[in-house]
C-alpha cells in the first residue's frame, strides 16, 4: 500500500501564482485610475466656490453706470456692453465693467486667491432681455467660464435685471 502524499504540484503552483498576478494587475489598475481622478472632486468644489465668489461680486453691482443708487428709476437707454474709460477692477460699478474679464483668479485688489494656483477665469456679459421675454435691454446675462489646471471646463450663467 501506498501512503497518500499532500501537498501541491509545480504545476499547480505556477497557475495559482498567475491567477494571482491577474487579480492584482487589476486591483492595481483600478486603484491607479480612482488615484488620478481623485483631484477631480476638489477642482469641482474650488470651481463652485471661485464661480459663488466672482458672481455675488459682480451680481452686487448696478445694472448700468447711469442707474442711481438704489435702482430707482430704473435705466430706460439702450443696453451697453463694456467698461468706461479708466476703470480697473476696484472700481468696476456695473455688471457690464466685467465684460471681458480673463485671467488667473485675483481678489478685487489684484492680489491672487490662495489654493487656485493653474485656474483661470473668463467673463462674458450679454444683452439679454429677449431671453427672459423682456425688451433686450431690461436684462443682461453675465456667463463666467471656469477652467482647473486638469483642464476641466465649467459654465455659470447668471442674469441681472434693470429695475
Amino acid at each position: 500500500m501506498r501512503a497518500f502524499q499532500r501537498g501541491a504540484t509545480l504545476v499547480e503552483l505556477v497557475i495559482t501564482i498567475m491567477i494571482i498576478g491577474i487579480a492584482i494587475a487589476g486591483v492595481v489598475g483600478a486603484f491607479s485610475l480612482i488615484a488620478g481622478r481623485s483631484a477631480d472632486p476638489l477642482n469641482q468644489t474650488r470651481a463652485v466656490k471661485l464661480a459663488q465668489l466672482y458672481m455675488d461680486e459682480i451680481l452686487t453691482r448696478k445694472y448700468d453706470h447711469q442707474v442711481p443708487a438704489g435702482g430707482v428709476p430704473k435705466y430706460t437707454g439702450a443696453c451697453t456692453i463694456g467698461k468706461e474709460a479708466g476703470e480697473v477692477r476696484a472700481s468696476f460699478d456695473d455688471v457690464d465693467d466685467y465684460h471681458s474679464l480673463n485671467g488667473p483668479p485675483t481678489a478685487v485688489d489684484g492680489t491672487g486667491l490662495p489654493g487656485y494656483q493653474g485656474f483661470s477665469v473668463a467673463v462674458t456679459v450679454a444683452c439679454a432681455g429677449a431671453d427672459l421675454g423682456l425688451a433686450e435691454r431690461d436684462a443682461k446675462r453675465i456667463d463666467l467660464d471656469i477652467r482647473d489646471p486638469s483642464g476641466g471646463r465649467y459654465a455659470f450663467s447668471a442674469y441681472r435685471a434693470n429695475f
